[in-house]
């Protein structure tokens, strides 16, 4: 069935084709080929909304119920595996990746989706990264590939707050599963990254913000899974300071049972990061480049320890193995601003350890595109489903533009998408009014109109729809 994909392909036009190939194969009905069709392209197209409706619109205009109908079941009914479509996605920038490099980095991350009412799967009042502050809305954890020049999610969940989880009821009208408890965002990416383990993923050291970097858990677990990282966590992470460390275990006096717990004593204590950060020496800070950007060269001061991680160790048969602590403290800044810890190997040079730990910029790109190009935060269902049908598919839509990327350096202008002509007065719903104010963007988590820029980017694709309605390609 695969093996028209064997041949060469000469254009961003057929091997779009080949891609749709392989994902409508993991599909499970060739029914849903169609609809794959349409809503991939729908997506890559510009606009403003990417919700069924629009997108309906956009790839059809002239059947718009149908298409929406179609659209609405392939996305909110249909029972396909939406990780068998990251994984064909994964693979196809995989293949791209390795001409860059091999694989640098796992990145964890979340992101959020501002949301009203409470009926959305996952949605209660929370963090949420676009505003800044504790609002209404979901968040999904995921797992990212990424090298200095590729970068794409190959893992996607939401995030299913206690409150819901708790609710059965609530579950069962929203569609969850009812093998799905509730998990902290660490044991979910936990769990994704063992998933990608067994799936065989080339392996790479897992980076992550002090959101999960500050949870002990998280760093243990993936030690315990033999992963290596270089996690963000807070000045407020004690660590023992070179040349010092507990004591061991007081000796047996011959009464009661041994003593096997290791020991604090008052002048021999450990410190937080921040108040080591302001002893060290002079001579302990470097500075080191890590990458070309766009304004020149991104450079800063580090310092760079081998330390044991200090968190509750007195409950501790033994101490905590030695790690990386990396200190980024600019000499414009009172205060360090990033600290890092890492179990990369004693004999890592420190301009890898600095590299690795700033390619996260990548993954924060990826999150802004997928919102204000593809539309991941577009979706307007409810259900369990529905939302990780549309992630899914809409990171399979940037994985092949991630490709492309790859393929072509710089890549050249890949224009053989085009809408259908859109019937004059028609504006589908959830499309802005005009002269209606448009949404400040606040950070990489926030939506907004497709820019001008995107567009150029997108235009991947050529769709035309027959006198029936079919998309061909």
């Amino acid at each position: 069935m695969l093996a028209s994909m064997v041949k060469t392909s000469n254009s961003a036009e057929d091997r779009f084709e080949e891609y749709l190939v392989r994902l409508a194969s993991v599909l499970g009905h060739q029914d849903r080929e169609e609809p794959l069709r349409a809503y991939l392209a729908g997506l890559c197209l510009p606009g403003e909304r990417k919700s069924m409706e629009p997108i309906a619109a956009r790839v059809d205009p002239r059947h718009v119920r149908a298409r929406h109908q179609s659209l609405h079941h392939f996305i909110s009914n249909a029972p396909w595996d939406e990780d068998a479509v990251l994984k064909v996605a994964r693979d196809v920038v995989l293949d791209q990746m390795e001409r860059h490099g091999a694989v640098a980095a796992w990145i964890v991350d979340d992101t959020a989706f501002p949301k009203k009412g409470r009926h959305s799967v996952g949605v209660t009042r929370q963090y949420c990264g676009v505003l800044g502050k504790q609002d209404n809305c979901q968040v999904a954890v995921s797992v990212s590939l990424a090298n200095e020049a590729v970068s794409v999610p190959a893992a996607y969940r939401l995030y299913l707050p206690e409150v819901w989880a708790s609710d059965r009821k609530r579950c069962r009208a929203a569609g969850v599963p009812d093998e799905v408890g509730f998990q902290k965002k660490w044991q979910i990416a936990i769990e994704q990254i063992a998933s990608l383990q067994r799936e065989g993923v080339p392996p790479a050291p897992v980076l992550a913000d002090a959101g999960y970097g500050a949870t002990t858990d998280f760093r243990d677990g993936l030690t315990a899974l033999g992963v290596p990282y270089i996690i963000a966590v807070t000045k407020e992470t004690t660590v023992w300071a070179p040349g010092t460390e507990a004591l061991p275990p007081r000796p047996y006096r011959g009464r009661g049972r041994p003593p096997t717990l290791i020991r604090r004593m008052k002048g021999q204590r450990p410190l937080s990061i921040g108040l080591l950060a302001h002893r060290l020496p002079a001579s302990s800070w470097k500075t080191i480049t890590w990458r070309q950007g766009s304004r020149g060269n991104m450079r800063s001061r580090f310092a760079f320890l081998r330390v044991r991680p200090a968190h509750r160790d007195e409950l501790r048969h033994s101490p905590r193995d030695l790690e990386w602590l990396v200190i980024e403290w600019p000499r414009v800044e009172k205060e360090p601003t990033k600290v890092w810890l890492s179990t990369m190997p004693a004999d890592t040079s420190k301009d890898q350890l600095v590299r690795l730990a700033k390619i996260r910029w990548r993954i924060e790109r990826d999150y802004q595109e997928l919102k204000q190009e593809i539309g991941l935060d577009h979706f307007e269902g409810r259900g369990w489903r529905g939302f990780h049908h549309h992630g899914a598919l809409c990171i399979a839509a940037y994985a092949f533009l991630a490709a492309e990327r790859a393929r072509l350096s710089p890549p050249e202008p890949l224009s053989f998408l085009r809408a259908a002509p859109i019937p004059r007065g028609f504006r589908p719903r959830g499309s802005a009014r005009s002269g209606g104010a448009t949404r400040r963007q606040l950070n990489r988590h926030v939506s907004s109109p497709a820019r001008q820029s995107g567009a150029r980017a997108l235009t991947l694709l050529r769709m035309r729809s027959s006198a029936a309605g079919r998309i061909t390609l």
